[in-house]
């Protein structure tokens, strides 16, 4: 009903505007043929005092034939060159002052070749529309100049065209009206109760069977059966179904339960690839969480590398193509180029035997990849460790066993001391496995209070006779009244003992190495303590670009100098022992001075609250740059 009175009066409102402005331009149309007739009788009537130049004439016939009408507003006269001399209302003896003003009319270059064409405007000014008409002033083919008068529109036109557009507007404000008015009363009649009745399907279909909608006073008679039947099918279904509904309920509550809590992502789509359940694995794995999916095509939401490689199996499977289960491997899944694994099943209508939907399992199986690596690369990297020291035993034992009785003693006893040697490098290798794969493993460690300098003194007497032996200076430089610190005595012993072994090893003959302790504190305005503990030797030194992995496993500075062995293992358990202890080891190096190992231990405090704690502090120097 809104529309077809809208359109209606659209209608209606348009051929009246179409016909005021019809009659408005027939108006200007007159306006501009009285004014051109006007301005020529009077043209040809003031040419001859013009020419004259008979002033006072001409005054007199201008004002007696503009008092003679109204519907002229004004008449001008201008010479040839367009200066104005002459105009009524006003004209040059009427602004007589101490400043002299001077009028002009611009007009076209062409204008004095118009004897019998006057041209003709309309402007809207103020007081209203006003048809300015310039006539050619021509006395016997002689150009004097130019008459320009402006006429008044006719009243009773304008008039009547302003008494259409308003009766229009108020015929067109008074339908709408009466609509606005129809559509309040229809909604308090008909629309409410429908309205209602609405909201009564919607809590029914939530599960609510106690809704009822009341019956308005004069309602129809149809309205009156409808709300009837629904508070009768409202009741019954209260009385009759309330317990089987409650079940299936109670049923989805679990399934949905169920679903929001495994671990996997569980996705269910319709047929036609709508996104119907998704659970918060799902969606977080997808980047769903603050996204309405639902109801949404799951091609669209899917990422890119998810959509090229499930696209055809999942229509396959809407199509009743695909019935069995389908395994997918999908990696370089952003954000952090993850791998998914992902379980296609076909959700089948027992009945019809037709594919009602598909169940899409998730599972993020980028940590279970990542392992995988680790595990084949830290067994191809042990292999390859014990076969070089397995094989020298094995060659040399065949030896002795095949060619023992051609060998002098002095030879025997250099075979068998290098089996030995490499037996033991293949007992460290073992350990060092051992000790790295348990500190990697969930293995918990009791910490405790340790006095530094007890481990300390232990490795200083362990290595004392090597350092010797080599012409190696061992330092002992450790802060007087040291706090003892929160950590593992054995392990500390551990880390202490690859250090200092590495110094010895990769330094020559005349050189030091210094173990330092002493105590410091995280910022000034930090209450927890540290002791930080320095390892430095003037040794080798490691070149800045293998810095950065020298605590990879397996890695080794002798793999770039073939000079010296070792398992490569030493400085990944250092590593891992430090980060246990809630710290990190750091370096200090320059090929040909040294290098210097360093990390921060926490002072022990009586029932302290340890956090993990990021401390950045000054980076000590190389050994040889300090004093003594």
């Amino acid at each position: 009903m809104a529309a077809a009175t809208l359109v209606v009066s659209i209608v209606m409102s348009g051929l009246t505007f179409w016909a005021v402005n019809t009659i408005q331009l027939d108006a200007r149309m007159n306006d501009t043929r009285f004014g051109s007739d006007l301005g020529l009788l009077l043209a040809a009537n003031v040419a001859p005092l013009v020419n004259e130049e008979n002033r006072t004439e001409l005054a007199q016939f201008s004002h007696r034939f503009y008092g003679s009408t109204s519907s002229i507003r004004y008449m001008l006269y201008a010479d040839a060159d367009g200066n104005i001399f002459f105009g009524i209302p006003f004209s040059d003896s009427e602004v007589q002052n101490s400043l002299t003003i001077q009028r002009k009319i611009q007009l076209p270059e062409d204008f004095n070749e118009r004897t019998n064409r006057p041209m003709v405007r309309q402007h809207i000014t103020p007081d209203g529309e006003v048809t300015d008409v310039f006539v050619p002033l021509v006395f016997e083919n002689k150009y004097l100049g130019v008459l320009a008068i402006g006429t008044n529109p006719n009243p009773t036109v304008v008039t009547s065209s302003h008494l259409t557009r308003d009766v229009t507007i108020a015929v067109f404000v008074s339908i709408w009206v009466m609509v606005i008015l129809g559509a309040v009363f229809n909604a308090l009649q008909i629309t409410k109760p429908i309205r209602e009745l609405v909201i009564g399907v919607r809590n029914i279909a939530k599960g609510n069977f106690k809704q009822r909608v009341e019956l308005p006073v004069g309602a129809g008679v149809e309205l009156s059966e409808l709300i009837a039947s629904f508070n009768d099918m409202a009741e019954r279904l209260e009385r009759y179904e309330e317990q089987n509904i409650e079940e299936l309920t109670a049923e989805k509550a679990k399934l949905e339960t169920l679903i929001s809590t495994i671990a996997d992502g569980a996705v269910l789509l319709d047929a036609n690839m709508r996104i119907v359940l998704a659970n918060p694995t799902a969606r977080r794995i997808f980047g769903w969480e603050n996204k309405a999916i639902e109801s949404e095509n799951a091609m669209y939401f899917f990422p890119v590398a998810v959509q090229v490689e499930l696209t055809r199996p999942l229509f396959q499977m809407a199509r009743g193509e695909l019935r069995e289960e389908a395994e997918f491997r999908i990696t370089a899944i952003e954000p952090n180029n993850r791998t998914l694994r992902i379980l296609l099943n076909a959700v089948v209508d027992p009945v019809r035997d037709n594919v009602k939907g598909i169940a899409v399992t998730v599972q993020d199986i980028t940590r279970e990849v990542e392992l995988n690596e680790a595990k084949s690369q830290f067994i191809s990297n042990v292999s390859h460790e014990l076969r070089t020291p397995l094989f020298n035993i094995k060659s040399f034992i065949e030896t002795l066993y095949e060619y023992g009785d051609e060998l002098s003693e002095t030879q025997k006893l250099e075979f068998l001391e290098t089996a030995n040697r490499e037996t033991d490098r293949l007992t460290r290798l073992v350990n060092d496995v051992l000790d790295l794969s348990r500190l990697e493993s969930c293995k918990i460690y009791q910490f405790e209070a340790i006095d530094l300098v007890q481990p300390i003194e232990q490795i200083l007497r362990t290595y004392q006779l090597n350092a010797k032996d080599k012409g190696i200076e061992l330092i002992k430089d450790i802060e007087p009244d040291l706090p003892p610190v929160f950590g593992h005595y054995d392990l500390l012993l551990q880390v202490f003992a690859n250090l200092v072994g590495n110094a010895l090893k990769f330094t020559e003959a005349g050189g030091k190495v210094a173990l330092r302790a002493y105590s410091l504190r995280s910022s000034e305005d930090q209450v927890q303590q540290f002791v930080r503990v320095e390892i430095g030797d003037t040794g080798i030194g490691i070149d800045g670009a293998d810095q950065e992995a020298i605590f990879d496993r397996f890695f080794r500075v002798e793999n770039r100098v073939h000079t010296l062995e070792g398992t490569g293992l030493g400085l990944s358990i250092v590593k891992n022992i430090i980060e246990r202890h809630r710290s990190h080891v750091r370096l200090v190096s320059e090929v040909g001075c040294g290098t210097t190992f360093w990390f921060d231990l926490v002072v022990f405090q009586e029932n302290p609250e340890f956090e993990e704690m990021s401390v950045t502090l000054d980076s000590p120097a190389l050994l040889q740059s300090k004093p003594g």
